[in-house]
Protein backbone atom coordinates (compact mmCIF):
# COMPACT_ATOMS: atom_id res chain seq x y z
CA UNK A 1 0.00 0.00 0.00
CA UNK A 2 1.29 3.21 -0.84
CA UNK A 3 2.49 5.40 1.97
CA UNK A 4 1.79 9.01 1.32
CA UNK A 5 3.97 10.36 4.26
CA UNK A 6 6.96 9.39 2.49
CA UNK A 7 8.34 11.90 -0.49
CA UNK A 8 8.45 9.80 -3.83
CA UNK A 9 12.39 10.11 -5.48
CA UNK A 10 13.02 12.49 -7.83
CA UNK A 11 13.75 10.93 -11.00
CA UNK A 12 16.05 12.56 -13.50
CA UNK A 13 14.55 12.41 -17.21
CA UNK A 14 17.54 12.30 -19.78
CA UNK A 15 15.76 11.76 -22.67
CA UNK A 16 12.45 10.88 -24.46
CA UNK A 17 11.96 8.42 -26.96
CA UNK A 18 10.13 10.48 -29.43
CA UNK A 19 7.34 8.84 -32.07
CA UNK A 20 8.49 9.90 -35.19
CA UNK A 21 5.53 10.53 -37.72
CA UNK A 22 6.09 9.05 -41.24
CA UNK A 23 6.88 11.52 -43.91
CA UNK A 24 5.59 10.96 -47.85
CA UNK A 25 6.30 13.38 -50.39
CA UNK A 26 3.39 14.62 -51.80
CA UNK A 27 6.31 16.67 -54.59
CA UNK A 28 10.37 16.45 -53.75
CA UNK A 29 9.44 19.44 -51.91
CA UNK A 30 6.05 19.32 -50.21
CA UNK A 31 5.59 16.45 -47.74
CA UNK A 32 2.75 14.85 -45.68
CA UNK A 33 3.46 14.54 -42.19
CA UNK A 34 1.89 11.04 -40.86
CA UNK A 35 1.12 10.16 -37.09
CA UNK A 36 -0.45 7.08 -37.20
CA UNK A 37 -0.45 5.63 -33.60
CA UNK A 38 -3.56 7.31 -31.68
CA UNK A 39 -5.43 4.78 -29.29
CA UNK A 40 -9.00 6.05 -30.22
CA UNK A 41 -11.46 7.19 -33.09
CA UNK A 42 -10.29 10.60 -33.73
CA UNK A 43 -8.29 12.03 -36.07
CA UNK A 44 -7.14 15.73 -37.63
CA UNK A 45 -5.65 16.91 -40.46
CA UNK A 46 -4.09 20.68 -41.24
CA UNK A 47 -2.74 22.30 -44.31
CA UNK A 48 -0.49 24.43 -44.58
CA UNK A 49 -0.18 27.47 -47.19
CA UNK A 50 2.01 29.89 -48.38
CA UNK A 51 -0.61 32.78 -47.46
CA UNK A 52 0.96 34.30 -44.59
CA UNK A 53 0.25 38.20 -44.27
CA UNK A 54 3.65 39.35 -45.26
CA UNK A 55 2.72 37.85 -48.73
CA UNK A 56 -0.05 40.21 -49.74
CA UNK A 57 -0.99 44.19 -48.94
CA UNK A 58 -3.65 45.94 -47.35
CA UNK A 59 -5.07 42.92 -45.53
CA UNK A 60 -5.69 40.54 -48.82
CA UNK A 61 -4.58 37.62 -46.93
CA UNK A 62 -6.72 38.23 -43.65
CA UNK A 63 -9.73 38.98 -46.15
CA UNK A 64 -8.96 35.48 -48.14
CA UNK A 65 -8.32 33.60 -44.80
CA UNK A 66 -11.93 34.67 -43.73
CA UNK A 67 -13.71 34.08 -47.14
CA UNK A 68 -11.90 30.69 -47.87
CA UNK A 69 -15.87 28.81 -46.44
CA UNK A 70 -18.11 31.94 -48.12
CA UNK A 71 -19.49 29.25 -50.54
CA UNK A 72 -19.03 28.61 -54.16
CA UNK A 73 -21.21 28.41 -57.01
CA UNK A 74 -23.04 25.57 -56.20
CA UNK A 75 -23.15 26.06 -52.17
CA UNK A 76 -24.00 28.83 -49.84
CA UNK A 77 -22.04 28.99 -46.37
CA UNK A 78 -24.33 27.90 -44.63
CA UNK A 79 -24.38 24.74 -47.06
CA UNK A 80 -20.86 24.01 -46.58
CA UNK A 81 -21.05 24.25 -43.00
CA UNK A 82 -23.99 22.43 -42.45
CA UNK A 83 -22.05 19.33 -44.22
CA UNK A 84 -19.09 19.58 -41.92
CA UNK A 85 -21.42 19.67 -38.39
CA UNK A 86 -23.04 16.48 -40.27
CA UNK A 87 -19.81 14.92 -40.21
CA UNK A 88 -19.11 15.68 -36.83
CA UNK A 89 -16.56 17.94 -37.89
CA UNK A 90 -14.52 21.32 -36.30
CA UNK A 91 -13.16 23.31 -38.38
CA UNK A 92 -10.51 26.09 -37.15
CA UNK A 93 -8.28 28.92 -39.60
CA UNK A 94 -4.83 30.48 -38.58
CA UNK A 95 -2.95 32.98 -40.10
CA UNK A 96 -0.26 34.32 -38.99
CA UNK A 97 2.78 36.48 -40.69
CA UNK A 98 4.27 33.51 -42.23
CA UNK A 99 1.96 31.26 -43.25
CA UNK A 100 -1.76 29.89 -43.26
CA UNK A 101 -3.22 27.26 -41.57
CA UNK A 102 -6.74 25.20 -42.35
CA UNK A 103 -7.21 22.32 -39.71
CA UNK A 104 -9.95 20.13 -38.98
CA UNK A 105 -11.01 17.91 -36.41
CA UNK A 106 -13.34 14.72 -37.14
CA UNK A 107 -13.46 11.34 -36.34
CA UNK A 108 -11.25 8.88 -38.36
CA UNK A 109 -13.92 7.42 -40.42
CA UNK A 110 -14.99 11.09 -41.73
CA UNK A 111 -11.87 12.63 -42.71
CA UNK A 112 -11.83 11.22 -46.41
CA UNK A 113 -15.35 12.89 -46.54
CA UNK A 114 -14.16 15.74 -44.40
CA UNK A 115 -11.50 16.75 -47.05
CA UNK A 116 -13.29 16.26 -49.98
CA UNK A 117 -16.06 18.92 -48.40
CA UNK A 118 -13.30 20.98 -47.41
CA UNK A 119 -11.47 20.81 -50.69
CA UNK A 120 -14.51 21.41 -52.93
CA UNK A 121 -15.19 24.66 -50.43
CA UNK A 122 -11.91 26.01 -50.80
CA UNK A 123 -11.00 25.12 -54.48
CA UNK A 124 -14.07 26.76 -55.72
CA UNK A 125 -14.46 29.78 -53.21
CA UNK A 126 -16.60 32.30 -55.70
CA UNK A 127 -15.94 35.50 -53.59
CA UNK A 128 -19.35 36.35 -54.00
CA UNK A 129 -19.77 40.33 -53.94
CA UNK A 130 -22.27 40.14 -51.10
CA UNK A 131 -20.35 37.96 -48.91
CA UNK A 132 -16.74 39.95 -49.19
CA UNK A 133 -18.81 43.65 -48.59
CA UNK A 134 -19.91 41.75 -44.99
CA UNK A 135 -16.61 40.72 -44.52
CA UNK A 136 -14.87 44.36 -44.74
CA UNK A 137 -17.83 45.95 -43.11
CA UNK A 138 -17.34 42.87 -39.99
CA UNK A 139 -14.01 43.20 -39.87
CA UNK A 140 -13.61 47.58 -40.06
CA UNK A 141 -15.93 47.12 -36.81
CA UNK A 142 -13.84 45.01 -34.88
CA UNK A 143 -10.61 47.01 -36.27
CA UNK A 144 -12.47 50.49 -34.99
CA UNK A 145 -13.41 48.53 -31.72
CA UNK A 146 -9.87 47.39 -31.32
CA UNK A 147 -8.32 50.76 -31.79
CA UNK A 148 -10.32 51.69 -28.53
CA UNK A 149 -7.80 49.29 -26.44
CA UNK A 150 -4.68 50.41 -25.19
CA UNK A 151 -3.50 46.69 -25.90
CA UNK A 152 -4.21 46.67 -29.34
CA UNK A 153 -2.59 50.17 -29.36
CA UNK A 154 0.87 49.05 -28.02
CA UNK A 155 0.78 46.01 -29.94
CA UNK A 156 0.76 47.53 -33.48
CA UNK A 157 3.00 50.12 -32.46
CA UNK A 158 5.70 47.41 -31.04
CA UNK A 159 5.03 45.20 -34.58
CA UNK A 160 6.33 48.46 -36.49
CA UNK A 161 9.10 49.66 -34.22
CA UNK A 162 10.07 45.86 -33.84
CA UNK A 163 10.27 44.71 -37.47
CA UNK A 164 11.05 48.62 -38.38
CA UNK A 165 14.05 47.05 -40.80
CA UNK A 166 11.31 45.17 -42.84
CA UNK A 167 8.69 46.65 -44.70
CA UNK A 168 6.26 43.55 -44.97
CA UNK A 169 7.07 42.21 -41.52
CA UNK A 170 6.31 45.66 -39.96
CA UNK A 171 3.07 46.53 -41.80
CA UNK A 172 -0.33 47.03 -39.73
CA UNK A 173 -3.68 47.60 -40.89
CA UNK A 174 -5.52 51.14 -41.62
CA UNK A 175 -8.97 52.00 -41.77
CA UNK A 176 -7.99 52.41 -45.57
CA UNK A 177 -7.76 48.57 -45.59
CA UNK A 178 -11.35 48.21 -45.62
CA UNK A 179 -12.62 50.14 -48.51
CA UNK A 180 -12.13 49.21 -52.36
CA UNK A 181 -10.90 46.04 -51.86
CA UNK A 182 -11.46 44.43 -55.63
CA UNK A 183 -12.41 41.07 -55.59
CA UNK A 184 -9.98 40.31 -58.49
CA UNK A 185 -6.91 40.96 -56.07
CA UNK A 186 -8.79 38.75 -54.02
CA UNK A 187 -9.20 35.90 -56.74
CA UNK A 188 -5.41 36.53 -57.69
CA UNK A 189 -3.76 36.16 -54.08
CA UNK A 190 -5.86 32.79 -53.88
CA UNK A 191 -5.04 31.28 -56.85
CA UNK A 192 -0.90 32.11 -56.02
CA UNK A 193 -1.53 31.36 -52.35
CA UNK A 194 -3.79 28.52 -51.96
CA UNK A 195 -4.58 27.13 -55.57
CA UNK A 196 -0.91 26.47 -56.06
CA UNK A 197 0.73 27.53 -52.47
CA UNK A 198 0.14 24.24 -50.27
CA UNK A 199 3.56 24.15 -48.15
CA UNK A 200 2.83 20.76 -46.20
CA UNK A 201 0.11 18.31 -44.97
CA UNK A 202 -0.19 16.85 -41.75
CA UNK A 203 -2.65 13.76 -40.53
CA UNK A 204 -2.72 12.66 -36.98
CA UNK A 205 -5.01 9.15 -36.55
CA UNK A 206 -4.79 5.72 -36.77
CA UNK A 207 -6.05 5.90 -40.87
CA UNK A 208 -4.98 2.79 -43.33
CA UNK A 209 -2.56 3.57 -46.00
CA UNK A 210 -5.04 3.82 -48.52
CA UNK A 211 -6.73 6.75 -46.89
CA UNK A 212 -3.15 8.92 -46.88
CA UNK A 213 -2.89 7.50 -50.52
CA UNK A 214 -6.09 9.43 -51.24
CA UNK A 215 -4.80 12.69 -49.35
CA UNK A 216 -2.02 12.65 -51.43
CA UNK A 217 -3.99 12.22 -54.88
CA UNK A 218 -6.60 15.08 -53.52
CA UNK A 219 -4.42 17.61 -52.46
CA UNK A 220 -1.30 17.01 -55.14
CA UNK A 221 -3.17 19.79 -57.11
CA UNK A 222 -2.49 22.38 -55.02
CA UNK A 223 1.42 22.03 -54.01
CA UNK A 224 3.55 24.91 -54.18
CA UNK A 225 5.69 24.75 -56.97
CA UNK A 226 9.29 26.82 -56.75
CA UNK A 227 11.28 27.78 -53.46
CA UNK A 228 9.84 30.50 -51.03
CA UNK A 229 11.77 32.37 -48.92
CA UNK A 230 11.61 34.59 -45.96
CA UNK A 231 13.69 37.82 -44.71
CA UNK A 232 16.57 36.88 -42.48
CA UNK A 233 18.30 40.25 -41.53
CA UNK A 234 15.48 42.26 -38.88
CA UNK A 235 16.45 44.92 -36.84
CA UNK A 236 14.35 46.20 -34.48
CA UNK A 237 14.58 50.24 -33.25
CA UNK A 238 15.95 50.80 -29.93
CA UNK A 239 14.09 53.32 -27.73
CA UNK A 240 10.86 54.54 -25.89
CA UNK A 241 7.89 55.79 -27.33
CA UNK A 242 4.48 56.15 -25.38
CA UNK A 243 0.82 56.25 -27.34
CA UNK A 244 -1.76 58.83 -25.59
CA UNK A 245 -5.20 57.38 -25.63
CA UNK A 246 -8.02 59.81 -23.48
CA UNK A 247 -9.93 58.15 -20.89
CA UNK A 248 -8.06 55.49 -20.60
CA UNK A 249 -7.90 54.02 -17.24
CA UNK A 250 -4.38 51.13 -17.95
CA UNK A 251 -1.28 51.15 -20.07
CA UNK A 252 -0.31 48.66 -22.05
CA UNK A 253 3.47 47.88 -22.39
CA UNK A 254 4.78 45.97 -24.81
CA UNK A 255 8.94 45.56 -24.46
CA UNK A 256 11.49 43.37 -26.77
CA UNK A 257 13.81 43.20 -29.43
CA UNK A 258 15.02 40.71 -32.47
CA UNK A 259 16.25 37.60 -31.36
CA UNK A 260 16.61 34.12 -32.91
CA UNK A 261 14.70 30.66 -33.26
CA UNK A 262 15.48 27.50 -32.35
CA UNK A 263 18.18 27.07 -34.55
CA UNK A 264 20.57 29.47 -32.78
CA UNK A 265 23.24 28.01 -30.05
CA UNK A 266 21.75 30.26 -27.22
CA UNK A 267 18.38 29.18 -27.59
CA UNK A 268 17.96 26.20 -25.19
CA UNK A 269 19.84 28.10 -22.66
CA UNK A 270 17.59 31.46 -23.57
CA UNK A 271 14.69 29.98 -22.61
CA UNK A 272 15.72 29.26 -19.09
CA UNK A 273 16.86 32.75 -18.53
CA UNK A 274 13.50 33.84 -20.09
CA UNK A 275 11.36 31.42 -17.81
CA UNK A 276 13.20 32.46 -14.72
CA UNK A 277 12.37 36.19 -15.52
CA UNK A 278 9.05 35.85 -16.27
CA UNK A 279 7.76 33.27 -18.53
CA UNK A 280 6.01 30.87 -15.68
CA UNK A 281 3.65 32.09 -11.97
CA UNK A 282 5.81 32.28 -9.77
CA UNK A 283 8.84 34.17 -12.34
CA UNK A 284 10.40 37.19 -11.30
CA UNK A 285 8.43 40.18 -12.79
CA UNK A 286 5.04 38.48 -11.52
CA UNK A 287 7.06 38.15 -8.23
CA UNK A 288 7.91 41.69 -8.17
CA UNK A 289 5.40 43.21 -10.79
CA UNK A 290 2.16 41.54 -9.54
CA UNK A 291 2.31 39.88 -5.94
CA UNK A 292 4.51 42.67 -4.26
CA UNK A 293 4.10 45.88 -6.04
CA UNK A 294 0.55 45.29 -6.95
CA UNK A 295 1.08 47.14 -10.20
CA UNK A 296 -1.14 44.21 -12.83
CA UNK A 297 -2.96 41.39 -13.07
CA UNK A 298 0.44 39.89 -14.88
CA UNK A 299 3.07 40.12 -16.65
CA UNK A 300 4.74 37.80 -18.58
CA UNK A 301 7.78 37.20 -20.82
CA UNK A 302 7.77 34.90 -24.46
CA UNK A 303 10.17 34.25 -27.22
CA UNK A 304 8.27 34.30 -30.38
CA UNK A 305 9.69 32.15 -33.60
CA UNK A 306 9.42 33.09 -37.03
CA UNK A 307 11.19 30.82 -40.47
CA UNK A 308 14.55 32.54 -39.71
CA UNK A 309 14.32 34.63 -36.41
CA UNK A 310 12.46 35.48 -33.36
CA UNK A 311 11.74 37.78 -30.86
CA UNK A 312 11.79 38.71 -27.27
CA UNK A 313 8.86 40.43 -25.35
CA UNK A 314 7.65 41.39 -22.16
CA UNK A 315 3.84 42.56 -21.97
CA UNK A 316 1.63 43.86 -19.42
CA UNK A 317 -1.41 46.20 -18.38
CA UNK A 318 -1.11 48.28 -15.61
CA UNK A 319 -2.59 51.41 -13.73
CA UNK A 320 -1.38 55.02 -15.58
CA UNK A 321 -0.35 56.50 -12.71
CA UNK A 322 2.31 53.46 -12.31
CA UNK A 323 3.43 53.14 -16.13
CA UNK A 324 7.23 54.55 -15.32
CA UNK A 325 6.95 52.61 -11.60
CA UNK A 326 6.56 49.40 -13.86
CA UNK A 327 9.37 49.82 -16.49
CA UNK A 328 11.38 51.09 -13.32
CA UNK A 329 11.01 47.61 -11.87
CA UNK A 330 11.48 45.76 -14.64
CA UNK A 331 14.82 47.20 -15.19
CA UNK A 332 15.89 46.56 -12.04
CA UNK A 333 14.94 42.70 -12.48
CA UNK A 334 16.87 42.87 -15.93
CA UNK A 335 20.14 44.20 -14.03
CA UNK A 336 19.75 41.57 -10.97
CA UNK A 337 19.94 39.06 -13.62
CA UNK A 338 23.08 40.83 -15.06
CA UNK A 339 25.06 41.36 -12.30
CA UNK A 340 23.81 38.29 -9.84
CA UNK A 341 24.00 34.97 -9.58
CA UNK A 342 20.90 32.82 -9.73
CA UNK A 343 20.93 30.55 -6.71
CA UNK A 344 20.79 27.12 -7.26
CA UNK A 345 17.40 26.09 -5.72
CA UNK A 346 15.62 28.47 -7.95
CA UNK A 347 17.56 27.06 -10.94
CA UNK A 348 16.74 23.75 -10.48
CA UNK A 349 12.99 24.70 -9.85
CA UNK A 350 13.24 26.56 -12.99
CA UNK A 351 14.82 22.92 -14.64
CA UNK A 352 11.98 20.61 -12.77
CA UNK A 353 9.18 23.50 -14.24
CA UNK A 354 10.60 23.33 -17.40
CA UNK A 355 11.54 19.67 -18.48
CA UNK A 356 7.97 19.02 -16.83
CA UNK A 357 6.29 21.00 -19.35
CA UNK A 358 8.72 19.49 -22.30
CA UNK A 359 7.19 15.89 -20.91
CA UNK A 360 3.38 16.86 -20.80
CA UNK A 361 4.44 18.26 -24.33
CA UNK A 362 5.05 15.16 -25.47
CA UNK A 363 2.04 13.45 -23.83
CA UNK A 364 -0.08 11.70 -27.01
CA UNK A 365 0.13 11.88 -30.10
CA UNK A 366 -1.46 15.19 -30.64
CA UNK A 367 1.18 16.94 -28.61
CA UNK A 368 3.45 14.93 -30.30
CA UNK A 369 3.11 15.60 -33.38
CA UNK A 370 2.29 19.26 -32.50
CA UNK A 371 6.15 19.40 -30.56
CA UNK A 372 7.60 17.51 -34.17
CA UNK A 373 5.99 20.10 -36.47
CA UNK A 374 7.27 23.13 -34.61
CA UNK A 375 10.97 21.56 -34.74
CA UNK A 376 9.86 21.01 -38.40
CA UNK A 377 9.19 24.34 -39.37
CA UNK A 378 12.90 25.58 -39.00
CA UNK A 379 14.15 22.77 -40.55
CA UNK A 380 14.90 20.40 -36.88
CA UNK A 381 13.40 17.11 -35.57
CA UNK A 382 12.92 15.41 -32.21
CA UNK A 383 16.43 15.75 -31.70
CA UNK A 384 16.23 19.14 -31.04
CA UNK A 385 14.32 18.33 -27.88
CA UNK A 386 16.99 15.47 -26.62
CA UNK A 387 19.20 18.24 -26.76
CA UNK A 388 17.05 20.80 -25.23
CA UNK A 389 16.83 18.47 -22.35
CA UNK A 390 20.76 17.86 -21.88
CA UNK A 391 21.69 21.85 -22.10
CA UNK A 392 18.89 21.48 -19.23
CA UNK A 393 20.61 19.67 -17.22
CA UNK A 394 24.10 21.09 -17.74
CA UNK A 395 22.97 25.19 -17.41
CA UNK A 396 24.65 26.99 -14.69
CA UNK A 397 24.16 30.47 -12.66
CA UNK A 398 27.21 31.82 -14.39
CA UNK A 399 25.76 31.16 -18.14
CA UNK A 400 22.35 32.71 -17.10
CA UNK A 401 24.23 35.67 -16.08
CA UNK A 402 26.43 35.56 -19.38
CA UNK A 403 23.26 35.58 -21.60
CA UNK A 404 21.47 38.35 -19.38
CA UNK A 405 23.96 40.28 -19.97
CA UNK A 406 24.86 39.34 -23.93
CA UNK A 407 21.11 39.66 -24.95
CA UNK A 408 19.43 41.72 -22.13
CA UNK A 409 20.37 45.08 -22.82
CA UNK A 410 18.38 47.85 -22.13
CA UNK A 411 19.15 50.21 -24.78
CA UNK A 412 18.44 47.56 -27.48
CA UNK A 413 14.73 46.97 -26.45
CA UNK A 414 11.81 48.79 -28.11
CA UNK A 415 9.63 50.03 -25.76
CA UNK A 416 6.33 51.11 -26.52
CA UNK A 417 3.17 52.37 -24.00
CA UNK A 418 0.15 53.51 -24.90
CA UNK A 419 -2.71 54.68 -22.35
Amino acid sequence: MLNRTIQPDLKTVDKIDFVNPTIYDITSDVKLFFMKDVPNETARFELYFDAGNIRGKKGIPTFVSSLLLSGTNEKSSTQINNEIDALGGFMESGLSAETSCVTMYCLRENMLPLLHVLTDAIDNVAFLEREVKELLADKKQAFLMNMEKVSYLAQRAFQQRLFNSSEIYSSIATPDFYENVEIETLKKFFKNNYQNGLTKVVIVGNLEQDAIDETIDTLGKWVKKGSYEFEKDIKNLPGQIHIEKENAVQTAIRMGKILFNKTHEDYNDFMVLNTILGDYFGSRLMSNIREDKGYTYGIGSMIAEYNHIGYFMIATEVGKEVKDATLGEIKIEIEKLQTELVDVEELDLIKNYLLGQLLKSADGPYSMTDLYMSAEAQGLNFDFYNKAIKDLHAITPERIRELAVKYLVWDEMTIVSAG
